[in-house]
């Protein structure tokens, strides 16, 4: 499990309260992840966090077959990259949905949920429509 850093702190606080927070630099008003403590884009080191929608698309994805020692998973998983509706990526996994090409479609709206791993959790996407949203 990933281990909270000064820069990643306000990150994992929010997972564990249900809430997906993402820097933004209060210079240029973009969001940039992964966290660091200047913008990425304009190097400013005004930058907050803010809590996002957790909605986005899906833009990319693997479906990996082989199984990751050090955690307790269930393959095949989908290894995916969320595009958020705030603009910035992250990688994360799908569940919530056989992983097969078919169920996975390029533009996929997609919501976050937490699902916990030990002492954390960790945001995961699943299709916003499963509970007819």
């Amino acid at each position: 499990m990933p281990v909270p850093t000064p820069e990643t702190k306000h990150f994992w606080e929010g997972t564990a309260v249900g809430e997906l927070r993402i820097q933004r630099c209060t210079s240029c008003e973009k969001f940039y992840f992964y966290p660091r403590p200047y913008c990425p884009l304009c190097n400013s080191g005004d930058v907050e966090w803010r809590v996002v929608s957790g909605k986005g698309t899906l833009a990319s994805y693997n479906i990996n077959y082989r199984p990751f020692p050090m955690f307790k998973t269930d393959e095949p998983q989908v290894i995916a990259l969320v595009q958020l509706d705030e603009g910035v990526r992250l990688m994360s996994n799908i569940i919530g949905v056989d992983p097969l090409p078919e169920n996975l479609p390029l533009g996929l709206r997609l919501k976050v949920e937490f699902e916990p791993r030990g002492d954390q959790f960790l945001p995961v996407f699943t299709p916003e429509n499963t509970e007819g949203n």
